[in-house]
């Protein structure tokens, strides 16, 4: 199921519990809710917002930065009015750490099977971002046609950066002399205001669903590892199973912990 998408400083539901019956006694001496949470407890990473470093990251829910002084993205109301808003969520005025603060920011993305990447984006709204032969940007129609398609071009001069190509092979640019910017998709040529910064939720990029699957092969307790082995273990056997686990060679360095463990009983 896909989960809500949601931002700093919203407060997360908690879930309710049931309660059993116990002695009244022994709820006295029972530590308050507070106590039960760990407070050195990792914050869920999957929720967090990073930058889109090529073409095969681009997935989910993102954040389409403007390159403006400050920074700002591109955005759309209820009625599909495309305009430009600020960044409002970003650590010392640092474009790559952008955040949304509001939903008419968030653009879902979806590549198109078949294509070198190409895209569509769809609004909060439900439409997806389009744009006419004239170059104006506009999130009105619920089905996708050509002008509801776009390329995404990895700069060849900023890695980490991105050009969006219209289907009739314009880009999208904007235009910093207005106020606000105005975002438009007529510019012939890729350049300074053509070059945006995708933003992503961190549990939809490729390394980071590897760097995820990684920490959860390695998350083995110390009991789980001595009952398989059938004895105490070393810290060291410990560390050394634990990085087996994460690099896939688990079921070797199992053996060998295992033949180390008989050849110490008969020495």
């Amino acid at each position: 199921m896909v989960k809500p998408l949601s931002f700093k400083g919203d407060k997360k539901p908690h879930k309710k519990r049931k309660r059993t019956h116990q002695d009244p006694a022994a709820d006295e001496d029972a530590p308050s809710s507070k106590q039960l949470i760990p407070t050195d407890a990792a914050p869920d990473d999957d929720e967090n917002w990073v930058s889109a470093d090529a073409i095969e990251d681009i997935a989910g829910p993102v954040l389409l930065v403007l390159p403006t002084e400050p920074a700002s993205c591109v955005a759309v109301d209820q009625f599909g009015k495309v305009f430009t808003i600020d960044v409002e969520n970003m650590v010392e005025n640092e474009p790559s750490t952008a955040e949304p603060h509001d939903v008419r920011q968030v653009w879902i993305s979806q590549r198109i099977v078949g294509t070198e990447g190409s895209f569509t984006f769809k609004g909060h709204h439900g439409k997806y971002l389009g744009c006419d032969q004239y170059g104006f940007l506009s999130s009105t129609r619920e089905a996708v046609s050509q002008e509801e398609t776009f390329k995404c071009i990895a700069s060849s001069e900023k890695p980490g950066l991105f050009d969006v190509q219209t289907s009739r092979g314009k880009y999208l640019s904007i235009d910093s002399d207005k106020t606000p910017p105005e975002i438009r998709g007529d510019a012939e040529e890729a350049g300074e205001t053509t070059t945006l910064r995708i933003r992503m939720q961190a549990r939809f990029k490729p390394k980071h669903k590897v760097e995820k699957a990684e920490k959860v092969r390695a998350k083995i307790s110390r009991k789980e590892l001595e009952d398989e082995v059938g004895r105490r273990l070393e810290d060291d056997e410990v560390k050394t199973l634990k990085k087996a686990r994460r690099e896939g060679n688990y079921h070797e360095m199992m053996l060998d912990v295992k033949v180390k463990g008989k050849h110490d009983k008969f020495a």
